[in-house]
């Protein structure tokens, strides 16, 4: 494995300590972990709201407020 040394702030090194700590584990590990997780692409636009589209069958035929006659 590769060594990567990198400056960070306070409160996130305490946060990442503390994680450390609580979980009786290095500070490496939960780095690593944090890194592979925010590297994973997210689920699209798409797949986020597919479920709220409505199918195009569903809708009226007109959806103007003027009716013509």
């Amino acid at each position: 494995m590769k060594t990567l040394t990198v400056k960070i702030p306070s409160p996130l090194f305490v946060e990442i300590a503390s994680a450390a700590k609580a979980r009786k584990t290095s500070k490496s590990v939960i780095v690593r972990e944090r890194l592979a997780q925010t590297a994973r692409p997210s689920a699209s636009l798409w797949d986020q709201m597919e479920d709220l589209v409505i199918e195009g069958d569903e809708l009226p035929k007109d959806l103007s407020p003027t009716r013509s006659i």
